[in-house]
């Protein structure tokens, strides 16, 4: 595929001042300072100081020596942490901010969502804004009216199509702006997390016509601290840390380095290794695993085979009480966050246990999660008086479940190729039986 972005040794500084706190300062000391300097203006040779003696000044980076090219068609996610220079580079891809050093080069229109205020005139309305955000895309105002309804109706705004933006409310402004930048046929569409202003309802139709887009083969930068958005939309993504590019790949294997602070396996975690200790005087957390089919430490796991998840831990004491005996627990969550489910050893399996290590495993059978990237967090607790967590680990290890050729194959036979819904998908057994009479009957 062609080459549609290209970005060489990317960099982009800004000058940050600091003003030096000063005391507190009083009516008579406005009245004295005045006056000094009253005298000073009749002192031919009193030299002036600078004005930035009670401030300092800083260099600051947002993005340094960043590369990367992006083929036409690509859906690229774009993730890091606040500050990490996300949406510097979508500014400057959107030729709205200069770099400061680097190479750009761009194939293609370009149309860009960036933060609420940016695309419109205020005083417009929003019919007046459409055509002209069209005609700063170089459409031919014709293709323009052509879009216009599909455009107005997606956005959902025709009772204020001819007030001025300005007197809109930040969601309305949002619908509109996306509904533009999507609807007018940019061969690169670039969103930032402005989405976030939108009900989710909203949020979920902007993700499906951004699908669209990209099955269209125009080519989407999308940026979202929200991973299961990152990974439902985009194939492949980009993780900036401190203004650098760490990492670039496939969008789940880009989320589980993030989420994981690039662990040598999202798999796979031994905490005995780093200085965080975790649990109390009566049970510690060591580690923990997924293992696919064959036994092995893996991050990815076919849709079709068994997952095993263990956990390591250590029982420091005896215990002294009489209640239930304390057990390890599992909480699986999707990459949004949406709990999938949870869990724990049954209470005929619970044993009484002596000091020492110890592993728990369970295994989670094929057919049973959907395709997308899964964390574990591991706890351990007893009933004593209540609840008593000893341990608990959030997003401790995490996993991508993939989808076979196989079984992509069976359902495009039934009709259907595209992303099917939902966190766990089981394959049930179906039986269908003819009727000799009608149910009325």
């Amino acid at each position: 595929m062609n080459t549609v972005i290209k970005v060489e040794n990317l960099s982009k500084k800004y000058i940050i001042g600091h003003q030096k706190k000063e005391s507190y300062t009083a009516l008579r000391d406005v009245l004295s300072n005045g006056a000094k300097n009253l005298v000073r203006r009749f002192r031919p040779f009193t030299i002036n100081l600078s004005p930035f003696t009670n401030s300092s000044q800083e260099e600051f980076w947002a993005l340094k020596d960043v590369s990367f090219e992006i083929k036409q068609g690509d859906r690229v996610g774009i993730i890091g942490r606040n500050g990490a220079g996300k949406s510097t580079l979508l500014k400057i891809l959107s030729r709205i901010t200069e770099p400061t050093s680097g190479k750009i080069s761009i194939k293609g229109r370009v149309s860009s969502l960036l933060e609420v205020g940016t695309g419109f005139h205020p005083e417009l309305t929003g019919r007046e804004n459409i055509f002209l955000n069209g005609a700063v895309l170089g459409m031919p105002r014709s293709v323009i009216k052509k879009k216009f309804d599909e455009i107005v109706a997606f956005a959902e705004v025709e009772k204020f199509l001819d007030t001025p933006v300005k007197h809109y409310s930040s969601g309305m402004y949002v619908r509109l702006a996306f509904a533009v930048a999507a609807h007018l046929e940019p061969e690169i569409l670039i969103v930032d997390e402005v989405l976030a202003v939108g009900d989710a309802q909203f949020q979920k139709k902007c993700l499906g016509k951004m699908e669209e887009v990209g099955k269209q083969g125009r080519t989407i930068l999308f940026v979202s601290h929200n991973m299961g958005m990152i990974t439902s939309l985009c194939e492949k993504a980009i993780l900036l840390e401190s203004g650098q590019v760490v990492k670039t790949g496939s969008a789940s294997e880009i989320v589980l380095h993030y989420y994981t602070a690039g662990h040598s396996s999202p798999a796979f975690v031994d905490f005995t290794k780093g200085n965080k200790r975790i649990g109390d005087n009566y049970a510690e957390l060591l580690g923990g695993y997924i293992h696919s089919k064959r036994g092995e430490v893996s991050s990815e796991i076919d849709m079709r085979e068994p997952v095993t998840v263990g956990v390591h831990y250590r029982i420091l004491k005896t215990r002294t009480f009489e209640s239930l005996y304390p057990y390890p627990s599992f909480h699986f969550f999707s990459a949004d966050g949406t709990c999938a489910f949870y869990s724990s050893i049954p209470n005929s399996q619970t044993i009484d246990p002596a000091i020492g290590e110890y592993t728990a495993e369970c295994v989670i059978p094929g057919y049973f999660l959907n395709t997308g990237t899964y964390f574990v967090g591991f706890g351990f607790s007893d009933c004593e008086s209540g609840v008593n967590t000893h341990f608990y680990e959030p997003n401790a290890v995490c996993f991508h479940v993939v989808e076979t050729i196989e079984e992509t194959l069976v359902e495009s036979r039934n009709g259907f190729s595209g992303v099917i819904p939902g966190i766990v998908r089981p394959k049930l057994e179906w039986k269908v039986k003819k009727k000799e009479q009608s149910f009325a009957g």
